[in-house]
């Protein structure tokens, strides 16, 4: 038997109610004084097709991106996290990010 997470016990973000990438975008594009989307690819130097998956949600805000957000608009990564309605107290990273791949030793790794 499986179960699936309803939207209000999921832990993706992505599935969260409250996750709205939009709200983020518009706010940056206001607060930069920018006129559209395009004009927001520039400012975060990103493709433009970019812009648009994160507001499809086909595409999630990365650190990279939400770090070069701030950077831009100098609002706090809090604020901007906030924006999109990512309300968690704290953002964990998976171990096995840290781990290297299968076959090659720590030495291999750091070269």
């Amino acid at each position: 038997m499986t179960t699936q997470d309803s939207p209000m016990t999921s832990n993706r973000l992505a599935d969260q109610v409250a996750y709205d990438p939009n709200h983020l975008l518009d706010s940056l594009i206001e607060k930069l004084h920018l006129k559209n989307d395009a004009a927001l690819s520039r400012a975060l130097e990103v493709a433009p097709p970019v812009i648009s998956k994160i507001r499809h949600r086909r595409l999630p805000v990365g650190a990279s991106l939400l770090i070069r957000m701030h950077e831009v608009s100098d609002l706090s990564i809090r604020d901007l996290r906030i924006l999109m309605g990512d309300r968690r107290d704290k953002f964990r990273i998976s171990d096995k990010q840290f781990k290297p791949k299968d076959g090659v030793s720590v030495d291999q790794a750091a070269e």
